[in-house]
Parts: structure tokens; C-alpha cells; sequence
């Protein structure tokens, strides 16, 4: 049996969760074709985050137009007793039609803010629901989290070491582009890096010293064949003897024109080593031989370096990173907002929603710091504020080409130098800057009195 296209399952809207399927099913036994609204957002940031960025948005409009079904796939949702005849006709012509207004990837947002506004019939809208949370939840984890790290580490160098930590192949190539996105400076991963053109790192295992009859003999063997890309794991046996076996190798490549670019440090307390590490070069006479650590590193672990100014050079970021531990998930939903030119809100109790297609104007002070927010009415004009949503896709299709991950870095780069203090600190939650504009609240009160959880 042949196997299928490594990308297939992930470009197919079969990957999805059953209700979908089944309200879908409904819709079209009801005729309910008309154009729908649905908007995707954190209702509330991580205790731990007092900022997200947007990133994840080219993956969606990937997926959005080249989802299709499979007949193969059309002939298990026919046999599963689940639906009839017209909903496997209505999913073999399957496109997504609609338009798509977004963040641009690496601004900043916050709780409550709309990162996409989907407008399309409304079976396509509610379809692709399950997918576009899937595909946006993970690249904001983990460009958020990449940019703290940023902002703690100063100049050092920072590489993405999480895909062997990442929650299967698309997380982990997802979570390089996004780290990037974020500030890194290149990840381990070398397919990220052929199908995103990031910068790829890396050397040698513990397993490579181990395999060699010494440790001398391993870093010799490595330098022989990677004369440009030496990097020596010192920390197998014993992290001090490794660094003196480094000032020896160094000392025979001397006269070869052979330099040895960096030790790494994989283990212990990353401080005390790289300090004893340092020492050691030092006087030997190779300052010039950096220092590299890996080893549990996160942006609390950098801080904490950096702020006994240990001689470290760069990190390696890899568990802690690419599942977000400290926030591995986010408070996020896809809501229905607008039917059939009819303004909808969701009033569950902690879970209420603003009604109506909307814009998001951003509001900076004298000095070019954020300000507030202020969320509003689409057809509202908001003078003194940017629109922050923006048309990305019309009838189904791309409206630009895709953004160069440098020209999303450099955004990146300009937002968070528009953060107040307070929403860069890692510890202390900020206060929220979001206002609600008084049309838009205006709006969720006639919605609620015209609606009044329906008539029947």
C-alpha cells in the first residue's frame, strides 16, 4: 500500500474534530449558506505572560487554500453512519471561498484582541474551525516565549534545540519558525531549516565522545572533519579536564589555522562551569574560544545568567521552548460573531463575547510606548489609532505574497521595543490595556435584546 503525501493529512479538513462534521451536516439540511463571521482570540493571557505575539498565520492561509478531501477520505465519512449523500457532495467540491483579515505576523496582542477574522458561507467557516485554532495555538506559544528570551539575553546567541522535545514532526517545525520569528537566531532543526531558509546549528552528542576511545581522540576526530564548524561537547566525563583537553587541541591546530569556535556545556550549574570553563581558557590564552550552554535553559535560566554576568555566549533552547512549559496551552476560541448580516454573541458566564465584525486600533504615546487598545465596530473610524487587522485573503486567494521571516524578525524587533516596562517584566502580571469602544458596546446590548437566547 503506497503511503501517503507527508504533508497530505495535514493539508486535509478531515482533520477535524466530529462535531464539526455533524453541525455541517445540519447546515445543509437547513439551507444555511449565508455569509458568516467568526473571529479567533485569547480570552485571557497565561498568568505568566503579559504579552502574545501573533505568528502562525501563513500555515493557515496554506492550509485554507489547499484544503481538500480525498476521495478516500469522502468514503470513510460515507460509511460511518454518520451523514447523508448530500454532505459527501457538498465535501467533494469543498473550497474555502472566503476572506481572511489577520494581525500581521509578530505584532503584539493581548486578551480579548482578534487575531483572525474569518468571513465566508457560513458550512466553510464553521469547518475549518478545529484546524485554525491548531494551527495558531502553538506558533504564538512558542514565538511569545522565544521573544522573552530575547528580551532577557541581550546580544548572546539563542538556537532552537526542541524538535526531539516537540510534540510530533509539525509541532517541532512549526516551533523553529516560530522561535525564529521570535528572535532566535537558528535551530537544530535542518528540515525547518530547507522549507523556511532559517539558519541551521549544530555539532556533536555526548554519544560521539562516548564512542571514541577518548575524549581527546573524539575532539580530534571532529575537528579533522569539521574544521569550520568546531564546536567541542566538553561536559561527557568531567566538564574542567574536558576544557583543559580543548586548550591542548587548540594549541595543536594552532599552527594549521584550525580554530576552535566554542565548548558546550551540557550539564551542571550552568554558572559555576562556564565560570570555571573560562578560567581555564583564559589562561591558557584562547579567550577567543566561546562559551555555549545548553542543559534546561529557558528565559528565567538566562535572566539569571545574564544577570550574574556569566561569561555564557549562547544558548540552546530546547524542552522548555518548543512546549512552552511554563504556558503549554492558551484560553483560546473561534467564535461565531456575525450571520447572515446579523450581529451574534456568545453570553456564557466567563466566556461572553463582543458581537459584529470588528477592527482593533492601537494607540502609542509621546514617546512611541503602547498606550491602549481599543477594540471596536468594523465600520467604525477610529482617528489617532492603527488598524491592526488587515486583508490578507479574498475569495479564497492570498492577496500578497508571503512575508520574508527577516521582515516579520525586524517587526518583531520594533514591537517589543514599544512595550511599557511593566509587560516586559517575566513575573509581575501587568494591568490590561484594552478598551471597548461605546458603539461596540452599544452593539452587545441590542444584539442581546434583540436575541434573548431566541424565540422559540
Amino acid at each position: 500500500m503506497p503511503m501517503p503525501d507527508r504533508d497530505l493529512l495535514c493539508d486535509s479538513p478531515q482533520l477535524t474534530d466530529l462535531y464539526q462534521l455533524t453541525m455541517l451536516q445540519g447546515y445543509l439540511d437547513c439551507d444555511m449558506h449565508q455569509q458568516a463571521t467568526f473571529e479567533f482570540f485569547v480570552r485571557k493571557l497565561p498568568d505568566n505572560r503579559n504579552f502574545l505575539l501573533a505568528a502562525g498565520l501563513e500555515q493557515l492561509l496554506d492550509f485554507l487554500e489547499c484544503a481538500r478531501f480525498s476521495d478516500a477520505e469522502l468514503d470513510y465519512l460515507a460509511g460511518s453512519g454518520f451523514f447523508r449523500q448530500n454532505l459527501i457532495d457538498y465535501l467533494a467540491q469543498y473550497r474555502f471561498t472566503g476572506a481572511v483579515h489577520a494581525l500581521p505576523e509578530g505584532v503584539l496582542f493581548f486578551g480579548n484582541e482578534p487575531l483572525v477574522r474569518i468571513t465566508a458561507p457560513l458550512p466553510q467557516a464553521q469547518l475549518i474551525e478545529t484546524r485554525l485554532i491548531n494551527l495558531l495555538q502553538l506558533p504564538v506559544m512558542i514565538a511569545s516565549k522565544a521573544a522573552r528570551c530575547r528580551m532577557v539575553a541581550g546580544d548572546a546567541q539563542l538556537v532552537d534545540f526542541g524538535l526531539r522535545r516537540a510534540h510530533g514532526a509539525e509541532a517541532g517545525l512549526h516551533a523553529a519558525r516560530a522561535a525564529y520569528i521570535g528572535g532566535f537566531d537558528g535551530t537544530s532543526n535542518v528540515l525547518a531549516g530547507q522549507r523556511f531558509g532559517i539558519p541551521i546549528f549544530g555539532t556533536m552528542a555526548h554519544s560521539f565522545i562516548q564512542a571514541h576511545d577518548s575524549e581527546l581522540a573524539a575532539f580530534r576526530a571532529f575537528a579533522e572533519s569539521h574544521p569550520d564548524n568546531l564546536v567541542l561537547l566538553i561536559d561527557t566525563y568531567d566538564t574542567e579536564r574536558g576544557a583543559r583537553r580543548v586548550v591542548q587541541l587548540a594549541d595543536e591546530l594552532a599552527s594549521t589555522g584550525v580554530r576552535i569556535k566554542a565548548v558546550r556545556i551540557d550539564s551542571g550549574e550552568l554558572g559555576d562551569e562556564a565560570r570555571r570553563v573560562r578560567s581555564i581558557l583564559d589562561a591558557a590564552g584562547h579567550p577567543d574560544i566561546g562559551i555555549f550552554a545548553s542543559s534546561s535553559v529557558d528565559e528565567y535560566l538566562i535572566r539569571s545568567l545574564v544577570k550574574r554576568d556569566v561569561p555564557i555566549g549562547g544558548y540552546g533552547v530546547g524542552t522548555h521552548l518548543t512546549t512552552s512549559a511554563d504556558a503549554p496551552y492558551l484560553n483560546c476560541a473561534y467564535k461565531l460573531e456575525e450571520y447572515d448580516g446579523q450581529p451574534r454573541r456568545k453570553r456564557s458566564s466567563g466566556k461572553a463575547t463582543w458581537p459584529g465584525r470588528k477592527q482593533l486600533y492601537r494607540y502609542l504615546d509621546e514617546s512611541g510606548l503602547l498606550r491602549f487598545d481599543r477594540l471596536c465596530t468594523e465600520d467604525e473610524m477610529d482617528s489617532g489609532g492603527t488598524a491592526l487587522l488587515q486583508p490578507v485573503m479574498e475569495n479564497g486567494q492570498r492577496l500578497q505574497s508571503p512575508e520574508s521571516l527577516d521582515h516579520i524578525r525586524e517587526r518583531v524587533r520594533d514591537q517589543l521595543s514599544m512595550l511599557p516596562a511593566p509587560f516586559r517584566d517575566l513575573d509581575e502580571q501587568a494591568t490590561p490595556l484594552l478598551q471597548i469602544s461605546d458603539a461596540l458596546q452599544q452593539l452587545a446590548v441590542e444584539t442581546d435584546r434583540l436575541s434573548n437566547g431566541g424565540s422559540g
